[in-house]
């Protein structure tokens, strides 16, 4: 049975929206080999609408391994207004993301993986679907941006781990509780 992971890149005062504006200084080659670690342990990609658009733009031409695994993946897109999804192994799921996910989870062995702490994470996590939340906090504080989580359900979590890499980046690794 697969494994659901979400990870996600979110600042110290907890901001998660528009790492591409904040992270680059943080993302070195220590957190690179962490991340395509974690890819070749998965065997498929969960995304929103707006993490697969800006996915799709930014790393659509695979160079290196990190972005070549990201690029073969399986890439299930839940979106109820995504009509085309061209990127390469790509699938739009409008219906029930809760039920799909379940489906998917029973389909292999490998993680199922979700980059971002957004809408569909936060859902996947008040269904009981996540196995593991990876906050990946970037010693940074931005002041404003959009936060990590909107109002909703209660979620208990356990620390699993904790790895803190030279540059200050620390991963905060949390199960069920």
């Amino acid at each position: 049975m697969r494994r659901l992971i979400t990870s996600g890149l979110v600042s110290v005062d907890g901001v998660h929206g528009d790492p591409q504006d904040w992270a680059g200084e943080y993302s070195d080659e220590e957190a690179g080999e962490q991340w395509l670690a974690l890819l070749l342990e998965s065997d498929a990609m969960l995304m929103g609408r707006n993490t697969y658009e800006l996915f799709s733009r930014f790393w659509s031409d695979p160079v290196g391994p990190y972005l070549t695994r990201i690029h073969e993946l399986p890439k299930y897109v839940f979106s109820s207004t995504l009509k085309k999804a061209d990127w390469n192994n790509s699938t739009i799921v409008s219906g029930d993301a809760a039920s799909a996910v379940r489906e998917l989870k029973e389909q292999g062995d490998g993680h199922l993986i979700v980059y971002g702490l957004g809408q569909l994470s936060q859902s996947l996590l008040e269904h009981g679907l996540v196995d593991e939340m990876q906050l990946i906090v970037n010693p940074v504080v931005l002041g404003s941006g959009t936060p990590l989580f909107r109002p909703g359900k209660r979620a208990n979590l356990r620390l699993a781990s904790v790895a803190q890499r030279r540059n200050g980046v620390v991963t905060l690794s949390y199960v069920p509780a």
